[in-house]
Order: structure tokens, then C-alpha cells, then sequence
């Protein structure tokens, strides 16, 4: 196997690059490593560094503008998607994502298949560097379980987003499809490639990884987290509901979900809503998992940051002539006395809208940046909401419809004066819709479930791609409904097939370079 380049991470400060002609999978060298990680405390470092680089640039050889990190692989499975448009082309970032014109982009290492590929297997190869210095490690058990706690963790994290960007849904393909190569000790030069296994090897390292995490950070064993962007106990329970979601296990994604809830966080208030709450500050009480971008780490960063491509007030970033809007669809759902309609606006006049700027049909002001003039802004990976909204829709799948009813109720109490659901019919199916393909009529929910999944839907808008929930439902999705606003609607594609193969993501032809184990004829994803 070819010599592959990742650079072990040491320090919050270090972004990683790890671009070469090939796909880095493995660390430039050990040297250092066993000096790194014989103390906890310079261990936990190199943690903090992989947090850092959830956000950071330069995971290919260019178009860093739409690659910083996780948050910009859910930026494109929203607009991959049918609730959220991209307004204009601009100079193209994104757009592509938006159009289906990614896939094509393999054989070189700019595009999506690698940068997404190449950053989270740079996560993987050093938690696993972390993971295998844990009977060597010198310092408090407590630090140590929480070091290894949030090792584990992430190397879940990491694979789980794998699965589902590079392959369908475990749900809806089964688990015989092929999964990704799992490498789960330190890597070397001499470490040989391994083949794609199934999805069944995949979760089931993913649910051992995250149990193991949750028994590392066991309030009882573990410090008590640092910061918001350190995964704790409660952090890491919202993440295996998640991957309990994924995989219909919904007794223990309820389960899991409850307990993220327990750790005194609290969902946004009508009023903060209102008040112009605008999803840049982590230290908010709604958010379970999140990121304080730093001053410098934003000057360092250029014009490559989520807000920049959403926050349309400047003219100095991308937003401002590339508008992202929500589907005028959607935003017909919301009800007039509900807080969240704030978020976007509705229709302009044709004279009151403007070729560049805030005024257009439809654009979005719930993602600003906390300071324009800096580029200022946290993100936000988890809140409390995304849980209620976990727990109704397995209580719903479970059949236990009073208790997702009072779930639900209990969140829109906060958002929707006079709210009332008592019309509904008991039942977890979604209701197909002719009109609009098969998700919520526009005529309003008619089962709890449409019901449940259309709040899921305007309340996490931006925040986690619809397109796993939209894979993982089966359900299909449609841009070309009656009125649309959509700047493209996809027709060269079929996006009502449950297994549509244009939502699978290429495999990198640098990991089939680099890799014998892999053949590009056999172990590609289909078009």
C-alpha cells in the first residue's frame, strides 16, 4: 500500500491539510507518539485538536470555500435535499452540491468524494493513535476516562457519517450493502488496506464504539467536561440517538435521547426566538455540542465558514449574491403565529427584490453571524429540541401515541400559540402527497407522523441534513411541486426512488490508488 500522509493533530491551533497525490488514511509517521500520549494532559490536546479541525479548511488540494470540515458535508445534505434552495449559482460553491454534480468529481482531490472521505478518516486514524496509548497513559483517572470517552465517541461519529454519505441507508438497503474499511488500531506505512466489509461491520463497531464512550463518560467516572465542544456524557447519548434512529432501534434511541436531556440544558424560548436568536452562540442553553469560533481562528479562516454562505447582510461574502432561502413550500407549513416563521422571509413583490443582499423571496435569517464586520459566529452540532424531536418520533414508531403527542406538544408550546393536534390520526405512517411527493400534503399533517416529521423539519432546518432523514425514511423527495421556488429541479435525476443512487457519494479514486484492497471496477459506487 502506498505511503499515506495524515498529520497527527497536537494542538487546538493546527488545522490539517493532509493533501497529496493519494488519500492520506494514516499518520506521516509514530515518531512522537509515545512522548504525545504517556500524559493525559498533551493527549487531550490532540483532542481538542480534532474538534478544531471539525471546522477548518483545506481537506483537498482546492475549493476550500465549500470544505471546512462537518459542517460544510451538512450544509451540502441540506441542499441535497428539498426544503432548503440555493437562490443563485454564484461562483458555483455549493451549487454543484445542489445541482447533483459532485459524484462526477473522484478522480481528482478537490471535490466532495475526497475532502469529506479524506477529513473523516483523518479523524479516525488519530482517535485510534489515542485510543490504543490508553494503558500507557499518566494522570487522573478521571481525565482519562473522559480522554477515552470522547475517543471513542468521535471514532463513532466518524463512522456513522461514513455509512451514510458513502453508502444508502442501513434502514431502508440493509445491512449487506458494502460499508466503508474500518481500521480501528494505529496505522503505519506498513499497515495493509482493507476492503469495504459490509454496513452490518460498520454499525456494528459504530454502536460498540458509542457504548464504550458512554461508559468512559459516566458522570461517576469521567471529568466534567471543559468546554461545549468537548462531547461529555450527555452530548454523546444525543449522538447514539441519532445512530439508534438510523438503524429503527427506537426503544434505544428514546432511550438514549431522554437521557442526553438530563443534563440541564433547556430548549430556546419563544422569546429567544423572537428576540433575534441567530444560531452563532454555543454557550446558549439549548445547545448540547458546539463550537466557540475564536477570533483568530476566523481571521485564519478567509471567506470558508458556514455563515458566510448564509448570512446575506454583507456584501463582502458569498451569501449576498448566492442566497440560500427555504422552499416557499415550507415555509408555507409554518403557521403564522409561529415563532419561527422570523427565519425567513416570505414573498417579496417582484419590484421590492433586489439582485444581491437580504431582499429576496424567501431568504433565510436564521443563521447570521454574531459580529458581521469580524465574521464571528459559533456553531452549533446539537440541541436540546433535535432530542424531543428524536423522542416523539420513536414514541410515534413504538405506537405509544399519547406520550409522542405530549412530546410534541410540549416543544410547540414554545413556538405556536393555540397549537392543536387533537385532529390527527393515531398512526407512524407519512402520508403520500401526489402533489408534492410523498411527504406532508399541503393541505396540513393528517397523521402524527407527518406531523412530527414536518417539526423536525422547520425546526431543524440548516442544522442536520435532511437528506439521512429523507434516505433513512424511504421516502423520496420532490423540487418540482406546484409553484416551486427552487432554482433547480433535478430532473436528470429520480429522486422519488427510496434507493436513488445519486444520493450515495462516490468513492475517491486516491483511495483506490492507494488501497489494493479496493478495486475500482468492483467496489464503486453506482451511478
Amino acid at each position: 500500500m502506498k505511503k499515506l500522509k495524515y498529520i497527527i493533530l497536537v494542538c487546538l491551533a493546527i488545522a490539517i491539510s493532509a493533501c497529496e497525490d493519494n488519500l492520506d488514511t494514516f499518520p506521516t509517521d509514530q515518531a512522537g507518539g509515545a512522548e504525545l500520549f504517556s500524559d493525559v494532559d498533551k493527549a487531550m490536546s490532540t483532542i481538542n485538536g480534532l474538534y478544531r479541525a471539525m471546522y477548518v479548511t483545506e481537506w483537498g488540494t482546492g475549493w476550500e470555500h465549500e470544505q471546512f470540515g462537518h459542517i460544510s458535508i451538512v450544509h451540502s445534505g441540506n441542499l441535497m435535499a428539498e426544503d432548503m434552495v440555493q437562490a443563485e449559482m454564484g461562483s458555483g460553491w455549493f451549487y454543484y452540491d445542489y445541482m447533483y454534480q459532485v459524484k462526477s468529481d473522484f478522480t481528482n482531490t478537490q471535490g466532495r468524494p475526497y475532502s469529506s472521505w479524506n477529513f473523516y478518516y483523518t479523524l479516525i486514524t488519530n482517535v485510534n493513535s489515542i485510543l490504543a496509548s490508553k494503558d500507557e497513559l499518566q494522570g487522573a483517572p478521571s481525565k482519562i476516562n473522559s480522554l477515552m470517552g470522547q475517543a471513542f465517541a468521535l471514532r463513532a461519529f466518524s463512522y456513522f457519517y461514513l455509512a451514510r454519505f458513502y453508502q444508502q441507508s442501513i434502514a431502508v438497503g440493509g445491512g449487506d450493502l458494502p460499508g466503508v474499511p474500518i481500521y480501528t488500531e494505529p496505522t503505519t506505512i506498513e499497515t495493509k488496506g482493507v476492503g469495504r466489509g459490509t454496513l452490518n461491520d460498520v454499525y456494528q463497531l459504530i454502536n460498540a464504539d458509542i457504548d464504550s464512550a458512554l461508559v468512559r463518560l459516566d458522570p461517576e467516572k469521567a471529568q466534567e467536561r471543559v468546554h461545549i465542544s468537548n462531547l461529555d456524557y450527555y452530548s454523546a447519548n444525543g449522538l447514539k440517538a441519532r445512530i439508534m434512529l438510523e438503524q429503527e432501534r427506537w426503544q434505544e434511541a428514546y432511550d438514549a435521547a431522554t437521557e442526553a436531556l438530563k443534563g440541564g440544558s433547556s430548549m430556546l424560548a419563544a422569546g429567544d426566538i423572537s428576540g433575534g436568536y441567530a444560531f452563532n452562540d454555543a454557550s446558549k442553553n439549548c445547545v448540547l455540542w458546539g463550537f466557540e469560533v475564536l477570533d483568530d481562528q476566523v481571521a485564519g479562516a478567509g471567506r470558508a465558514m458556514l455563515f458566510g454562505h448564509m448570512d446575506s447582510r454583507s456584501s463582502d461574502y458569498y451569501a449576498s449574491r448566492a442566497r440560500v432561502c427555504v422552499s416557499n413550500w415550507l415555509y408555507d407549513q409554518v403557521d403564522v403565529t409561529d415563532v419561527r416563521k422570523s427565519w425567513w422571509y416570505g414573498p417579496l413583490a417582484e419590484e421590492d427584490e433586489q439582485a444581491t443582499g437580504t431582499e429576496k423571496s424567501y431568504n433565510q435569517f436564521k443563521f447570521q453571524f454574531a459580529n458581521v464586520a469580524t465574521g464571528a459566529g459559533d456553531y452549533i452540532f446539537m440541541r436540546h429540541e433535535e432530542m424531543m424531536l428524536m423522542q416523539a418520533e420513536a414514541k410515534c414508531m413504538l405506537e405509544q401515541y399519547a406520550e409522542a403527542r405530549t412530546i410534541l406538544e410540549d416543544l410547540m408550546k414554545e413556538r405556536q400559540e393555540g397549537y392543536d393536534i387533537s385532529g390527527l390520526t393515531d398512526s407512524k405512517a407519512l402520508t403520500t402527497n401526489s402533489d408534492n411527493g410523498p411527504t406532508t400534503p399541503a393541505s396540513g399533517s393528517i397523521t402524527l407522523m407527518d406531523e412530527i416529521m414536518l417539526q423536525r423539519r422547520i425546526e431543524l432546518w440548516g442544522e442536520v441534513s435532511r437528506i439521512y432523514d429523507i434516505k433513512r425514511l424511504g421516502t423520496g423527495f420532490t423540487r418540482n411541486f406546484a409553484g416551486s421556488n427552487h432554482s433547480e429541479l433535478i430532473p436528470y435525476i429520480n429522486p422519488l426512488d427510496p434507493l436513488c443512487p445519486d444520493w450515495v457519494m462516490s468513492i475517491p479514486q486516491a483511495e483506490f490508488d492507494g488501497n489494493d484492497a479496493l478495486d475500482p471496477n468492483a467496489d464503486q459506487n453506482p451511478w
